[in-house]
């Protein structure tokens, strides 16, 4: 594309003229991005219409990935790195006298998403186009996305993330390509020609409009898919014309409201019944959009939908699309008029579903009363369902019938979500080794004993090209001059680096582009916060979603004692020490939030007392997103991931930590475990209690927090000081926090691991000291880490659930 510097001038201005008519030299920041935007999309237009013909022609399988969430960050540099002309473009700007990274700066991150499950999906839509498998993303364009973080006297504040609020000019909108969703009304039935049908009547219409977005992967313009976002708009003629012109504006408007709404915010609060319809409409409102669109787009084709199976596979990323199951029955029975028995092996054979949580409140369930009221015909396909399975349990397993209560979908007045994706499935799918082994012999140990081949692993992967080549352009042009380029594209020949373990020449050029990245990010930290740190000291870093599980509890109480220490001694030998964390608390979450502001209270305290001489300094970033990752990740020493085992279903931040050098800091749960077998258990730290040693004591009780809480004198101590007023009484009262640790039993076991965690820090302290035996550590986990690239996990899906072919 646009090899020549100049060409690529005359093009850039040319298209500056078309989009914004103006003369170059008037035009705003966002004037040129949206510019350069729109000269790249005109580049890939033909060959995304080319790579959407050809796989229709040739008849390819496609899968369709249902996902709540598609954390996608900035398009411009990742695009522009992926077409190979970053260089070209850059030198080309420079010459118009504009900056790239200006505009860059200018680009919002897509507010699609909160965490790893949204990343998860972009990393798989990234893996999917570089392979080329026509895989293709399908989800909500949210107008406001999660909320944008911001502190508040400690507190985080939520207020509206407004990404969209000048366009987003990597999307294209088609109307014509609008499906009509129905909610609530009534069913009547018929009998037409000896068959019964169901007619849905008096239903509130809403028009879902998808708005389409290129993925495009490194080095495959032959393969450019799609992520298919879907905006909820009213039905036009569904406006109350009537009530507007009488004067009674908020009626008439109020329905358009109600209906926007649907695709205003991910994962509305759900604490009222409002929010639990509001959250059971958006996810029955991508689902139905996404397979009408999906059938109508195969169906010519095809002809009978019978052969649906072996043309597409759906694949549904937690159990937020598990409405994929009925809805497909829905279209299958009510509109092409199959039988429930064809309708339903081809549901089971064309729908896959990956679980992520072992966290019984993450497993979906919903009233019966909200969803009769809202899905009328699909709740009665579930019923249905549920009857069948019912039925099928008692013969094939007659006396199994306390199994067949338990993994029923409706129970207790509730649909069970997890139930019906598993059983309206081919294929469950855990996402590292050790979650699955959970599944199978504890939460789903049920289901293994009744489809015993359904339960598989694919460990969780990430983008390597995205989180290495890009976000650390230093350490891999070091990988690069070292072992070439093709671990860019064959992740695994990263472990040749391991040639280079004993090369003090190449550690210290690691050691070197390590520094680098802490200083960016000591700048942002100074920029955005006014806080100086020293990128001599280290760089140990929490940054996810705030969690009881995820244990940012342990990690501040771990901090509070080395202030402690220091404050006894500052001449303590310890490593100058910078402690990062990032990330947000659901707007309902009060302990989540209590949280927030005990880091930050801390922090306060910490950084500005003198008599520690800035020998440790606490931060926390605000509003933590994938353009903040990037800058994150490759400036880590320590990477913490200290969850209680058993409750990470896998993570993907350690993997991205790990790839970028640092060392992991960690429980023995999710790819915790895979990592320290990957780069050997001497590269790694792990501490605490073990996946079976906390299912035991759920299981069988046994644990006194306040035995905990008097055996180690230094939890003891830090535990009081949350109460005692350490934290200048009044305001820095964390009296919550302090009873979930002793008056409700530390569900986490954040006392029972306190001692261990700290003795492990202090080792990793220790090990920082020799910066040979570091920067080695570092290097063997770089050179293990391409065992984590999301183009490994793809190929699994791929063979082994989906079915479809695949380069490489």
């Amino acid at each position: 594309m646009l090899l020549r510097v100049d060409d690529f001038c005359e093009a850039y201005r040319a298209k500056f003229a078309e989009t914004q008519g103006k003369v170059l030299e008037e035009g705003s920041l966002w004037d040129k991005y949206q510019a350069l935007v729109s000269l790249i999309n005109g580049y890939l237009a033909p060959k995304w219409v080319e790579s959407k013909r050809r796989d229709y022609i040739e008849e390819q399988k496609q899968v369709y990935y249902f996902s709540m969430e598609f954390l996608i960050g900035k398009l411009l540099p990742h695009y522009l790195s992926n077409l190979g002309i970053r260089d070209v473009v850059e030198e080309g700007l420079n010459k118009l006298d504009i900056s790239l990274e200006e505009l860059v700066e200018t680009e919002r991150d897509a507010a699609l998403g909160n965490g790893g499950l949204g990343r998860l999906a972009a990393c798989f839509l990234d893996s999917m186009a570089y392979l080329g498998i026509p895989g293709h993303g399908n989800g909500i364009r949210y107008k406001y996305g999660l909320f944008k973080q911001k502190m508040i006297n400690g507190f985080q504040a939520e207020v509206p993330d407004g990404w969209l609020d000048n366009g987003y000019p990597w999307e294209i909108r088609k109307p014509e390509k609008a499906v009509m969703v129905r909610f609530k009304g009534d069913i009547r039935t018929e009998n037409v020609d000896g068959r019964l049908t169901f007619i849905h009547e008096n239903y509130e219409p809403v028009m879902a409009v998808p708005y389409d977005i290129p993925v495009i992967s490194y080095n495959n313009m032959d393969s450019i898919n799609n992520l298919r976002l879907w905006s909820a708009e009213p039905v036009a003629e569904e406006f109350d014309l009537e009530s507007f012109n009488r004067g009674d504006i908020r009626q008439a408007v109020g329905y358009m409201s109600e209906i926007e709404a649907i695709s205003y915010i991910l994962y509305p609060d759900d604490s009222t019944h409002v929010g639990r319809e509001l959250r059971l409409k958006q996810e029955y409102f991508f689902v139905a959009a996404g397979l009408e669109s999906i059938i109508r787009y195969h169906k010519p084709r095809l002809g009978s939908l019978k052969e649906l199976p072996q043309k597409i596979s759906v694949h549904i990323n937690d159990t937020h699309p598990a409405l994929c199951i009925p809805e497909l029955m829905r279209i299958l029975i009510d509109e092409e008029g199959m039988d429930w028995d064809d309708a339903w092996e081809i549901t089971q054979r064309t729908i896959s579903y990956t679980n992520h949580t072992v966290m019984p409140e993450a497993l979906e369930r919903w009233p019966i009363d909200i969803f009769k009221y809202l899905l009328p015909r699909v709740y009665m396909i579930i019923e249905e369902i549920d009857r069948r399975y019912a039925i099928e349990m008692n013969l094939r397993h007659p006396g199994w019938t306390d199994m067949a209560r338990n993994t029923a979908i409706i129970q207790d007045g509730q649909v069970f979500m997890a139930n019906l994706a598993i059983i309206g499935s081919h294929s469950v799918n855990g996402v590292s080794q050790l979650h699955t082994d959970i599944l199978k012999n504890y939460l789903l140990k049920d289901f293994d004993r009744i489809y015993h081949s359904k339960l598989n692993n694919k460990t969780n992967g990430i983008s390597h090209r995205r989180f290495l080549m890009e976000a650390n352009p230093g350490l891999s042009g070091l990988i690069t001059e070292a072992i070439g380029d093709g671990w860019i594209e064959r992740p695994e020949e990263l472990e040749n680096l391991l040639d280079y373990r004993d090369d003090g020449t190449f550690l210290g050029k690691l050691a070197g582009c390590k520094y680098e990245n802490k200083v960016a990010l000591s700048n942002i930290i100074r920029d955005r916060m006014g806080i100086k740190v020293d990128p001599a000291s280290v760089f140990d870093i929490q940054v996810k979603r705030i969690h009881a599980y995820k244990r940012q509890l342990l990690n501040i109480m771990r901090i509070m004692d080395i202030y402690n220490q220091l404050k006894i001694n500052p001449n303590l030998p310890y490593v100058p020490h910078t402690f990062i964390f990032a990330g947000k608390a659901a707007p309902g979450y009060h302990f989540a939030k209590t949280i927030i502001k005990l880091i930050n209270t801390l922090a306060d305290k910490v950084n500005n007392d003198p008599d520690i001489k800035g020998i440790i300094k606490v931060v926390f970033l605000e509003n933590f997103n994938v353009t903040l990752a990037e800058k994150i990740y490759p400036a880590a020493d320590i990477s913490q991931q200290i969850s209680t085992a058993s409750r990470e279903a896998s993570g993907t931040g350690n993997m991205k930590f790990m790839m970028n050098g640092a060392i992991t800091l960690g429980t023995p749960d999710g790819a915790n475990i895979e990592i320290a077998k990957l780069a050997g258990e001497e590269n790694i730290s792990i501490f605490g209690l073990t996946a079976e040693e906390v299912m035991h004591f759920y299981q069988n009780g046994g644990y006194d927090s306040w035995e905990e809480y008097h055996n180690c004198m230094k939890a003891k101590i830090v535990t009081d000081q949350l109460i005692n007023g350490f934290f200048n009484g009044g305001e820095g009262d964390f009296r919550d926090i302090y009873y979930s640790l002793l008056r409700d039993n530390d569900e986490f076991f954040v006392l029972k691991d306190f001692c261990p965690y700290t003795e492990a820090w202090f080792k990793l302290n220790h090990s920082y000291k020799d910066s040979i035996k570091w920067n080695t550590m570092a290097l063997i986990n770089i050179a293990k880490s391409g065992a984590f690239s999301s183009d490994r996990s793809i190929r699994e899906y791929a063979d082994e659930i989906w079915h479809v072919s695949h380069k490489g």
